[in-house]
């Protein structure tokens, strides 16, 4: 089980931002309505006027009798297939747009999400709620939506026409009603529970396949991928064994639900029997009625059993609505452009959990234009340093001042202030050309070659297929990573910021490929004020300022030469390195 899940919206909650979003289009709203009530009085005639030809049988009428009755279930089967056809397409217009912002207002939450945050909930959930639970409530209103729809305006028409035939057979129909109602109050209670643990065990399962898949070649380094593959079938068998649970109390409660309707049926027809037999209602009506009762069963069935898919569909909403509401960022107030990119970090101190500091007063003072490098042994609080930085991550306490203005009331809407390129680097679905221009939209084709030239990569773009067009992520041509590395730090240089912050840029690119990365990442960092996260020591040898850090507190600093003459923890790392 993760950290604290992201958070989850009350079903009120949730029932108020969907009518929220639906309400933005109240006439094809109603419009959808009308259609619905249509297509509901369609489906009473054919009953009605079978009822009708009983009794022109029984009475021995005329065959034009039969003849107009047979146009009739015709003509609302012409005008009910069109009322169906409307229904559902107005239902279209009015669920994707609001599907479509819930979705992008989701995603844009998701965005926005603390590094923290996200980190304690596990990205399995967020993955599940994106994934698994956008595509149950898309399905949902195209699928569930109308046939509950249909089914109860069903369901209220079949009704009122029982009671029109007779108070007395329409009484008989709702003696079903007690019988539903009991199957409902057994299943309901017992399966809303099975549906709550179901999706979170979809998201602990996600995590564990996420967590294999990207932490693969550390598992088989330290020998335990067996133990994390039984880790990741235990969290796939949990999730399925739910699933079997689920459909186990679905069985039961459908023989509930075929209990009801025999009973429905029979006191109709009993009934029926009685008043016939009493010459208080004819054959024809009696048919109607078992006709009408008959064609509930499935509206019915619908209604009950779309209480199963209604509570998946509301877990899966009120997680999304959990992870929409959650509070924008806050506008920067008051903001400013920085003069410079000099920074400067004063009493830095974070706790991930409190009482052990990860980060523990940590100064700095990098002149614009000035490169350091960071270093130290795993743990030491390299990363979460950088993370400051760069604004990914509100310390504890303490400040960083960009340009002399605070780094949380920097003016974002120009020259980006800081860029963070990490180890672990995306390649977004499209062109090499739209991997780049999301840096830099107005950037042409000049200054994309440029850029790529910069960091040692041109000459690899121009030997892909279509160059600058060629397709790359997922579904497309997959990049080396030492090129996907290369990618992220052409947009740092299209992006222009005053700070990039390298947190071990080159660490996944191997030994063949490590030395073309440093160069790549001296270029982006020539002229620019840059904290380098050193996971190879060469990258501090040329660095302005080597700042070496111990159980997140800053213990040396100087250029190489000075600390290498120190003989302390710094040199200590680099006999270490230079040894092996």
């Amino acid at each position: 089980m993760t950290g604290a899940l992201l958070p989850i919206s009350t079903a009120r909650e949730a029932t108020a931002l969907a009518r929220r979003l639906l309400g933005q289009r109240p006439w094809v709203v109603a419009g959808c309505a009308a259609m619905f009530a249509v297509e509901g009085m369609a489906g009473l005639v054919a009953p009605f006027m079978l009822g009708r030809i009983v009794d022109v049988v029984v009475d021995g009428g005329s065959a034009s009798a039969i003849t107009i009755a047979v146009l009739w279930i015709v003509g609302a089967a012409i005008v009910g297939g069109l009322a169906t056809f409307l229904s559902v397409a107005l239902l279209a217009r009015t669920a994707e747009p609001a599907l479509a912002d819930l979705r992008e207002t989701v995603v844009e939450r998701a965005l926005e999400l603390e590094a923290t945050q996200l980190e304690s909930s596990g990205s399995g959930d967020l993955l599940s709620r994106v994934g698994d639970d956008v595509r149950l409530v898309t399905e949902s209103f195209t699928e569930v939506i109308p046939l509950l729809v249909n089914s109860v305006v069903a369901v209220v028409f079949t009704a009122v026409g029982l009671f029109a035939l007779d108070w007395r057979l329409g009484i008989a129909g709702l003696g079903a009603v007690p019988f539903y109602v009991l199957a409902l109050r057994w299943y309901l209670p017992r399966s809303g529970p099975y549906y709550r643990r179901e999706r979170e065990a979809n998201g602990e399962r996600a995590e564990a396949l996420l967590t294999g898949i990207h932490a693969s070649r550390t598992l088989r380094a330290y020998g335990i991928a067996g133990r994390h593959q039984e880790l990741t079938t235990a969290a796939s068998w949990r999730s399925a064994q739910l699933a079997i649970d689920v459909f186990r109390l679905q069985t039961r409660f459908y023989g509930r639900n075929n209990r009801a309707e025999l009973i429905g049926l029979l006191l109709i027809l009993g009934t029926g029997f009685a008043l016939v037999d009493a010459d208080q209602v004819t054959v024809g009506a009696v048919t109607a009625a078992a006709l009408l009762f008959h064609r509930l069963f499935n509206p019915v069935g619908a209604i009950v059993g779309l209480f199963d898919e209604v509570q998946s569909v509301g877990a899966s909403l009120v997680r999304l609505v959990g992870v929409a509401q959650l509070p924008p960022p806050v506008p920067v107030h008051d903001p400013q452009r920085p003069a410079d990119g000099h920074l400067v970090v004063r009493g830095l101190h974070h706790e991930y959990v409190e009482g052990r500091p990860a980060v523990d007063e940590v100064s700095l003072d990098v002149a614009p234009g000035h490169r350091v490098a960071v270093v130290g042994a795993s743990g030491a609080g390299k990363t979460t340093l950088g993370a400051a930085i760069a604004g990914r991550l509100a310390p504890t306490r303490g400040t960083v001042l960009l340009g002399e203005v605070p780094l949380a009331r920097v003016d974002g809407s120009g020259r980006q202030p800081v860029a963070i390129v990490s180890q672990e680097v995306h390649v977004f679905a499209g062109s090499v050309r739209d991997n780049l221009t999301l840096a830099a939209p107005s950037a042409s084709d000049a200054d994309l070659s440029s850029a790529l030239a910069a960091v040692g990569a041109w000459a690899s773009v121009q030997a892909l297929p279509d160059g600058l067009a060629t397709m790359v992520g997922d579904g497309a041509l997959t990049l080396t990573p030492a090129l996907a590395q290369q990618l992220a730090l052409a947009r740092v240089l299209l992006a222009d910021p005053h700070v990039v912050v390298l947190d071990e840029a080159t660490a996944e690119a191997g030994s063949a490929g490590a030395r073309s990365l440093e160069l790549a990442a001296l270029a982006v960092s020539a002229d620019r004020t840059s904290v380098t996260i050193a996971h190879r020591l060469t990258q501090a040898v040329t660095a302005d300022e080597i700042v070496v850090m111990d159980a997140g507190r800053v213990v040396e600093r100087g250029s190489h030469d000075e600390l290498v003459a120190a003989g302390g923890r710094y040199a200590e790392l680099w006999a270490a390195w230079s040894s092996g």
